[in-house]
Order: C-alpha cells, then sequence, then structure tokens
C-alpha cells in the first residue's frame, strides 16, 4: 500500500468520498444517515512503527512505499503520529546516534502512546543485548521518561513495563485501560472515544444481559458493561484476556464474566455443542441476553457467528472492513434491519473507514 500523503486540506473531500461509497453500497438495505465521527486531521495515530536507517555514519527513521520498496524514506517526524511521539522523535533519535550500545545493529523502533501522555518504545535489533545496552538503556528512559523495552531474537528486556496506562474520557466517565506492548489497541484515539460513547448511545435502553465477541483488552467493554444487568465477554488472546481482567479491575466492573475462546466455540457452545472446559462455572442457560457485540478482525463474523447472531434482538457492530460487514449484513437481511449507523475516520488519508451498525430484529 502507498504511503499516504498527509494535507489537512484535503481531508473533507477525502472523508466525503469514503462516506459516499459507505452509502451507495449498503443503500439497499436501507441505511439511514449515518453520525459521522471525523478524525483530526493530524497527530492522530498512538502507534507507530520506523525503520532505523543507517547511512552516512548516521542514522534516521525510515519508511517505504510499495511502489519503489527498497527505496527509503527519511523522516525526522511524522504528521500522522500522536504529539507525544512526534515530540519525542527527534529526541530519541538524537540519543540513539549519541550511543554505539544503542546504535549499533539497531534496525527498528515502535511508538505507543496514549491520549493521557505516555509513550512506550520499543527498540528492535540486529544482535544479543547486553549489560551495557540495558545500563545505557536505563539512562534514557530516565532522560526521555518514557517506558522502553529492548528486544532481539528470542529476547526481551522490559526495563519496568511493557504497557501504558490510557485514560479516556467517555460521557463524562472517566475509563482506564491498560494496553500492552505488542497486543491490539485503538490506533486513533480521539476517534476510539467517539465510537465507545456512540455504542454506549445504541446500548443505553436495551438492558437485559450483553454477550460481547472478540472483546481484546476489553475497551468496549469497560465503557458498555454499566449499560447491562451481565456480560459474557470472549477473546482468543492470552494477553488480551489478562489486560481485560486488569481493565475490568482497574474501572470496578464485577458484572462482567470472562472466557478465552474463539469466537467459533462459544457459538457452538450457545447452539448446544460440544462441552468446552474453559466454560466451566459459566451458567449459560441463566443469561437473558438481549444484545450481542461484536467488533470482528477484517475477515468478519463467521458462518457459526452469524447463525448465532440471527437469535439476538439487537446486534451492535463495529467493523473495520466494509465489505466483510456488507456481507454479514446480507447474511442478516431477512432477520435483522438496520436501526442506526455510523462512520468513524479511524485511518485518514486512506481508503480505509470504521463503521458502526445497530442491527435489529425485524
Amino acid at each position: 500500500m502507498a504511503l499516504p500523503a498527509i494535507d489537512p486540506a484535503r481531508y473533507e473531500d477525502q472523508l466525503a468520498a469514503k462516506l459516499a461509497r459507505y452509502r451507495a453500497e449498503f443503500a439497499e438495505f436501507g441505511l439511514p444517515a449515518p453520525a459521522v465521527f471525523r478524525s483530526a486531521p493530524l497527530h492522530y495515530r498512538l502507534r507507530a512503527e520506523f525503520r532505523l536507517w543507517h547511512h552516512e555514519g548516521r542514522i534516521d527513521y525510515a519508511m517505504f512505499d510499495s511502489a519503489e520498496p527498497k527505496q527509503p524514506i527519511l523522516l525526522d517526524t511524522f504528521a500522522a503520529a500522536a504529539e507525544p511521539i512526534a515530540r519525542l522523535m527527534p529526541l530519541l533519535r538524537e540519543r540513539l546516534q549519541a550511543s554505539d550500545p544503542l546504535r549499533r545493529k539497531i534496525f527498528q523502533v515502535e511508538f505507543l502512546a496514549t491520549l493521557s501522555g505516555e509513550c512506550l518504545v520499543s527498540l528492535v535489533y540486529h544482535r544479543p543485548l547486553d549489560e551495557a545496552w540495558e545500563a545505557a538503556a536505563r539512562t534514557l528512559a530516565t532522560d526521555l521518561q518514557i517506558q522502553l523495552i529492548g528486544r532481539s531474537r528470542k529476547q526481551k528486556i522490559v526495563l519496568e513495563r511493557d504497557w501504558v496506562q490510557e485514560v479516556l474520557e467517555v460521557d463524562g466517565k472517566r475509563l482506564s485501560y491498560q494496553q500492552l506492548e505488542g497486543s491490539f489497541t485503538q490506533p486513533n484515539g480521539g476517534v476510539n472515544r467517539q465510537m465507545l460513547s456512540w455504542a454506549r448511545a445504541q446500548a443505553r435502553d436495551l438492558g437485559g444481559d450483553l454477550l460481547e465477541l472478540y472483546c481484546g483488552n476489553g475497551n468496549f467493554t469497560v465503557a458498555l458493561a454499566p449499560l447491562f444487568e451481565r456480560v459474557l465477554a470472549t477473546e482468543l488472546s492470552k494477553s488480551s484476556v489478562r489486560a481485560a481482567h486488569a481493565n475490568l479491575a482497574a474501572n470496578g466492573i464485577t458484572n462482567v464474566a470472562m472466557v478465552r475462546m474463539a469466537s467459533e466455540e462459544l457459538s457452538d457452545a450457545l447452539a448446544g455443542g460440544r462441552e468446552y472446559r474453559r466454560m466451566a462455572g459459566i451458567d449459560l442457560a441463566g443469561y437473558r441476553f438481549s444484545t450481542l457485540f461484536v467488533d470482528p478482525p477484517r475477515a468478519g463474523l463467521d458462518e457459526g457467528t452469524i447463525a448465532l447472531a440471527k437469535g439476538f434482538d439487537n446486534l451492535v457492530y463495529i467493523s473495520c472492513n466494509p465489505d466483510t460487514l456488507r456481507a454479514n449484513v446480507a447474511a442478516l437481511a431477512a432477520s435483522h434491519r438496520i436501526a442506526a449507523a455510523a462512520a468513524f475516520d479511524q485511518f485518514p488519508y486512506t481508503h480505509h473507514l470504521e463503521c458502526g451498525l445497530l442491527l435489529q430484529r425485524r
């Protein structure tokens, strides 16, 4: 994929083109006018990674365009990067340049920041990391006031912690999230706040119990749980499940049961399939589900989950891929109608558009 041209003067036109496509592709399903949630035109990405290019005795941040994959594009900073990352980039480069233990055979740097101002940096190397590296890295982390991780093949050195603490204000409430290095988190924090608020608005009067699939680190779980009597949430990634438990505890959420299962497995369990050891202690028959919430990967919902969704009065669907969303909506069209829609511009200056739908039983 070609690198996006980040030009705030073109932002509204590019968003309008994405919205027009969204409306056209879902028109046959009676798409209501979508609520539109814009991104900040600059400094919106809380995650960024760069190659470090060694040349003429110095190192620079580099990215590559798919049209010329062998030609590095050297950067001092990156207009899409959130302010904590943008401020840090030149300072970090100069410190790496000046330190042989930190500079030698480094080939990549990864940033993870928060709206609340924290920043975690992962330095990735083509050599084993030794005591000299660790001593230099500890001084660097202290001086720049960052969390720092060193990585090389089969080696990971965490100087203090491998996560940052995000705090989001949503509908007047402060929600706290532990966000792990290497695990999925929403890249556009400002738009994520708007997604959480929209999802809460759709769920506010639905009542009953909630089933959430693909819950990740509990991004939506924490925001939605207070609106329901009980929540059953599932996620397959071990690290995300650990973070979700931490986030539920940090926010005082006590009405959520977490199970580490794939959506296909839970769909099978709810359909009366085989018994799953991971469901031990979960009284499925005791739940009174009114609503299914899903935020699936780009592949969308599998056939078993589509069959499961047909049994719910309400389905709140957040999608990062309008194409698979459209296919899923078509599969549900006989049983459900679109009651509300939203567009979230998570990825400005690209063709990607995050979509939200509330589907309700006909």
